[in-house]
């Protein structure tokens, strides 16, 4: 069944043996027409300045709503951000977004693009007087809402039910994990390894732990990370863990997207990394991973790949 052929409203499915997470819709009705018009506003260009950038133009779903053409966004007039574009999925899960965790709440994510400089480069008020002017955009937000009135508040609604069912919980390892299928020697290999060195700060489901940590990248930091929000010497040079799930699509990697293979990640935390005063204490003491210990690990992080997720044709361009 269809979105757009359902008549029942959609649910948010929670994956067994996943927490509640922390976002429910609770104060925003998830609706079949809520989420038609947050699809439809993420692949919109009128959110930016020149009418030329949308949200999917750095989150592109063939990449698990990464993007691998820049190793930092790119934005109107071609200017380069500073940052990469991170994959998105399982959001309502997370209560704070982007790489140093500027933005509290799902809602709000969107203004954070739109109104940057690097990015969209546009103003709230000019978004909601092009949607308001626009032939379908009144129709729609009627159909979701019960006005043709276009505010900022029902826009981020919108859009946040399309973002907040962006749920990847179906890869090769979901399914051995459901006892559905089995892993080959150098994926099962991986997984040990994967487990005793790197699951601290990638749990699963999630695969990230949510938290902030200076990754032994640099030992002067042109970017001060998670310290531009909260004004702390402590959180210089700390980022937001990544989740890994589809990290085989969402290269290049880090906040900068310095690197840009899996083998080059993990050459960097078996022999890459850099100490300075804000250095995540798990990386102090690191030892060195052999060759096949790097090939089996990326073999795992492989089976993370969710196929069903970056074809979905809920989440497609409408358009």
């Amino acid at each position: 069944m269809t979105i757009e052929s359902a008549d029942e409203n959609i649910q948010l499915v929670i994956p067994d043996g996943w927490t509640t997470p922390p976002y429910n819709f609770s104060t925003n009705n998830l609706t079949n027409a809520g989420f038609i018009l947050g699809r439809k506003l993420f692949y919109e260009k009128k959110l930016s300045a020149d009418n030329s950038i949308a949200c999917a133009s750095c989150h592109q779903q063939q990449f698990a709503f990464s993007n691998q053409t820049h190793s930092v966004s790119a934005g109107v007039n071609g200017i380069l951000g500073t940052r990469n574009a991170p994959a998105l999925s399982n959001l309502v899960w997370q209560t704070n977004f982007m790489w140093n965790g500027g933005v509290n709440h799902i809602e709000v994510v969107p203004l954070s693009p739109i109104t940057n400089h690097f990015e969209m480069n546009e103003t709230l008020s000019n978004v909601i007087n092009k949607l308001q002017n626009d032939l379908e955009y009144p129709a729609l937000f009627e159909k979701a809402f019960g006005t043709t009135t276009v505010t900022s508040q029902l826009m981020l609604k919108a859009m946040a039910q399309f973002t907040g069912m962006l749920v990847s919980s179906n890869s090769k390892y979901d399914l051995y994990s459901r006892g559905e299928t089995t892993l080959t020697e150098s994926e099962t290999n991986g997984l040990n390894l994967f487990s005793q060195k790197c699951s601290s700060c990638h749990p699963a489901p999630l695969f990230t732990n949510l938290e902030y940590m200076n990754f032994g990248l640099d030992s002067i930091f042109t970017d001060a990370g998670r310290a531009g929000i909260t004004g702390l010497a402590a959180d210089f040079g700390l980022f937001k863990v990544p989740s890994l799930r589809n990290v085989a699509l969402s290269y290049p990697y880090m906040h900068d997207g310095r690197f840009a293979t899996l083998v080059d990640v993990l050459e960097h935390y078996s022999r890459g990394i850099v100490h300075s005063s804000t250095l995540s204490s798990e990386l102090n003491s690191v030892t060195p991973l052999s060759h096949s210990e790097k090939q089996d690990i990326i073999s795992f992080l492989y089976t993370l790949t969710d196929n069903t997720f970056i074809t979905d044709d809920r989440f497609k361009n409408p358009n």
